[in-house]
């Protein structure tokens, strides 16, 4: 049986897609992937040995177009969706999961049309808008935020479970600026690493690529020995090593952290679709197992409160929310349903 895999954009999506394939990958499941020349999916899956091939149609985003502009990107995701009618017929594809984000809607849409069972996996609180359109037509819908989903824990790669541990003090910080950087991230790290550090509280800092240099250089006017990485493979090793967070609250980090059973402050960021990762943190903050403060509303203040508090219970709780194998669930699930009719 051949499975595709669809979606992407962002590294959120991308990280979903990654963990299906290698789900498919030691089951010796022939897997198509089918993204977008936007975003990070060439990145991700151009000639990925997951894959026995990667299809990337010229296609954008639609929801902040208006005018022409939006019916060009209409335009480019009817003619994709052709395309990807097209491939899924001749790969004799049977059963396709969409990861979501703008670059999912041609191979989901070409699914439904061809009768392929059609599963979805949400990575957000707030569901975005193609998946709330293609949810009533989707198989199966997975959510971690949802207690009726078939499957809630969240596919996240076994190493975050392995490197966990309950953390009880903090003695050391870790801010998460992502793999592009966070400047608000990074400048908050900044203005707090004076304060933290004359606590006897140790700071890392992945700071991005974009904006290591600076970065490092500050700490160095400050005299501050943190360390600081640009973006690195080893972030759950890092991970390990912290016992407070502080970062944005993407669908994957999020989880990362969860799985690690390392608490955070999340600080969303406030430009993402539909506020969904305000959405995402506040789901854990309503669980009392997170903190959470928009960029107004003064993150350090909290911060320099939280360093005090005993995570113990907080850590504890994280541990028991996610557990390994999620992809596993999802293919096997999907398998069955395929199989069973």
């Amino acid at each position: 049986m051949k499975i595709a895999i669809t979606g992407g954009g962002t590294g959120g999506h991308l990280a979903v897609a990654k963990a299906l394939g290698k789900s498919a990958q030691k089951r010796n499941l022939p897997a198509v992937y089918l993204g977008s020349t936007s975003g990070q999916d060439r990145r991700y899956f151009e000639n990925s040995p997951l894959f026995e091939t990667s299809y990337f149609f010229d296609t954008q985003g639609v929801v902040n177009k208006k005018g022409f502009a939006k019916l060009q990107a209409l335009f480019a995701i009817f003619k994709a969706f052709l395309h990807a009618r097209a491939i899924l017929k001749e790969q004799n594809v049977k059963l396709l999961f969409s990861v979501g984000g703008f670059s999912a809607a041609p191979a989901s849409f070409a699914a439904i049309s061809l009768n392929i069972p059609l599963f979805i996996h949400e990575q957000n609180a707030k569901t975005g808008r193609l998946n709330q359109l293609l949810q009533r037509y989707a198989t199966a819908f997975f959510s971690s935020y949802d207690e009726s989903s078939p499957i809630t824990s969240y596919p996240v790669e076994d190493i975050f479970f392995q490197k966990r541990r309950i953390r009880k003090k903090v003695r050391t910080v870790i801010f998460l600026g992502g793999s592009q950087g966070a400047r608000f991230i990074n400048d908050l790290a900044l203005d707090v690493a004076k304060e933290l550090t004359e606590r006897g509280i140790s700071i890392i800092h992945q700071a991005g690529e974009q904006d290591y240099v600076r970065v490092k250089e500050e700490y160095e006017k400050l005299g501050i020995n943190a360390e600081v990485v640009g973006f690195s493979d080893e972030i759950p090793s890092l991970m390990e090593r912290s016992d407070l967070a502080v970062s944005r609250s993407g669908a994957s980090t999020l989880w990362e952290l969860c799985a690690n059973a390392l608490p955070a402050l999340f600080v969303p960021y406030p430009y993402a679709a539909g506020d969904h990762q305000y959405h995402n943190a506040k789901y854990l903050v309503e669980n009392d197992l997170a903190w959470l403060r928009r960029q107004e509303e003064n993150p350090k203040e909290l911060l320099l409160a939280i360093v005090h508090e005993d995570m113990e219970e907080k850590s504890k709780k994280l541990s028991l929310l996610t557990k390994p194998g999620a992809a596993d669930a999802m293919v096997e699930y999907a398998l069955k349903k395929v199989r069973n009719g």
